[in-house]
């Protein structure tokens, strides 16, 4: 079987869908059941991304901007100069016109639950376009039994349609709840990885940690994610407003050594997302062994189940209560990463590969 991947989101600075392809990907090249076929990366510029197998080859086709002309026109025309069996789009939207089975990864509908949170033209376009996937698309998949619900209601798909594929931990499991035992007050590194949406509270998470960091001289907070608000929040007048701007650093994006680097340092990670498919990043942070402060919503519960701190509502108080619980508080700490110890086998890249790649085999056109 020749599978053809529209591999846009792994030009550039991969982040969400980019970092499940590239998940996706490594598995296949040291799965058994993915020796015998070949994964086209198709993209319409050049992909640096380091193949550890032989079975990765990349087509470009005509070199342009990464948007929906490219994907409804060029993208085609290369899964049939390719003499693709099926067609895997990871990121929502694949053409609506292809000429080969089409299978499309959903991660969610924000943009259909809540259309205030993105530009008028740019939901509109999600919209239209997601819809008009997921009717063409042989299977859709997805990340989680709360996002296989909201694709079926809000866009009017049958479930039997959709299939469940859990993501990986990227990060190596670790199980100690004695992690950082060193550390002391003086050593308290807070931490938020994700791309900085609208539904994803940072300011509350700015205001919480401004509370602790009123109390507790050591602590700081990483916020590392590109601004995708809408309407768009200027973070950096809220740090220097908040009375902590010494101890909060804002990046856009890091490489990936240094995303593990911040990983290992970190005493808590804080997610306030209303919001999510799954919700990746914070199933690093317990991978790496990092307690974890998430809202608490029906596919956080899903997902994270009792390793994590919940709070009911993006406060800066009741965050501030939570940074305290888990930064300072030994049972707290003890209690989330022996849960964690339970959650994290659950989330496998091997299992989701497999069960990736047997949708597309049955889904593939035969001769």
């Amino acid at each position: 079987m020749r599978v053809a991947i529209d591999a846009r989101e792994l030009r550039g600075e991969p982040t969400g869908v980019g970092r499940y392809l590239a998940g996706l990907l490594d598995a296949w090249e040291t799965l058994p059941a993915a020796q015998s076929h070949e994964f086209v990366l198709c993209a319409p510029g050049p992909i640096e991304r380091a193949s550890r197998g032989v079975r990765t080859v990349v087509r470009q086709g005509a070199i342009g901007k990464a948007g929906t002309a490219w994907e409804q026109l060029t993208l085609p025309a290369l899964v049939r100069e390719i003499r693709a069996d099926v067609l895997f789009a990871p990121a929502y939207t694949g053409p609506v016109f292809c000429p080969v089975p089409l299978v499309v990864a959903i991660h969610d509908v924000s943009f259909a639950a809540r259309p205030e949170w993105f530009a008028p033209r740019e939901g509109l376009r999600r919209r239209i376009l997601a819809w008009l996937t997921a009717r063409r698309a042989a299977r859709v998949l997805t990340i989680s039994a709360f996002s296989k619900r909201e694709i079926a209601g809000r866009l009017h798909i049958d479930e039997s349609k959709i299939e469940v594929a859990y993501p990986g931990a990227s990060y190596p499991v670790r199980h100690s709840n004695v992690r950082n035992a060193g550390s002391t007050e003086n050593d308290q590194l807070v931490l938020f990885v994700g791309s900085l949406f609208t539904r994803r509270h940072v300011p509350a998470l700015i205001d919480g940690f401004s509370k602790l960091a009123r109390q507790r001289p050591g602590v700081t907070l990483e916020i590392v994610g590109d601004n995708r608000t809408t309407p768009r929040v200027d973070f950096q007048a809220l740090v220097s407003a908040s009375g902590a701007a010494d101890r909060i650093t804002l990046r856009s994006y890091v490489a990936e050594e240094t995303l593990q680097a911040l990983y290992s340092r970190a005493r808590a990670f804080v997610f306030l997302s209303e919001y999510e498919g799954f919700g990746l990043t914070p199933l690093e942070a317990l991978a790496a062994g990092v307690p974890i402060v998430v809202l608490d919503t029906p596919v956080a519960r899903e997902v994270y189940q009792d390793a994590a701190a919940y709070v009911p509502r993006p406060d800066a108080a009741l965050v501030h209560a939570a940074l305290e619980r888990v930064l300072f508080e030994g049972a707290e700490r003890a209690r989330i990463l022996e849960a964690s110890a339970r959650v994290l086998p659950r989330y496998s890249w091997h299992a989701c590969a497999e069960r990736v790649l047997a949708v597309l085999s049955a889904t593939a056109k035969r001769e």
